[in-house]
């Protein structure tokens, strides 16, 4: 391979690189009480709430510090099930099947499940 060829090489790599960099899911499965369950990056379990819209939250002000969002940063991509949504704040969420993802204030170690079934049944655990 001739410098330029090379350096051709190296752009993409680099660029693969960067535009892969939020190619991981934003959620891991973890095994609870209830079954299989999508957890954050520290094993905390998320739930979805029945008055988000598809692809739109109805959870904020108050409701988001109970139930704070699992943010997306600005270069992540979609993809396996994942899109991300806009808040009504501006900032970014995932969403696993079109369903916002939370996890809740009162879960205070991975596996804990204590929001399932909030609020009258309003809140669920995420699951794949």
């Amino acid at each position: 391979m001739n410098r330029s060829s090379l350096a051709l090489l190296a752009a993409a790599i680099s660029l693969s690189a960067i535009s892969g960099a939020s190619a991981a899911p934003p959620a891991k499965t973890a095994t609870t009480a209830k079954g299989p369950t999508l957890t954050d990056a520290k094993g905390m379990s998320l739930y979805t709430f029945d008055k988000d819209a598809e692809g739109k939250s109805a959870c904020n002000g108050p409701c988001a510090a109970n139930w704070p969002a699992l943010k997306a940063e600005a270069g992540d991509a979609a993809g396996d099930n994942y899109t991300v949504i806009a808040r009504d704040d501006g900032s970014r969420q995932w969403a696993y099947k079109g369903k916002p993802l939370y996890t809740f204030v009162k879960d205070q170690k991975a596996g804990d499940i204590s929001g399932d079934g909030f609020l009258n049944g309003a809140w669920h655990l995420a699951q794949p």
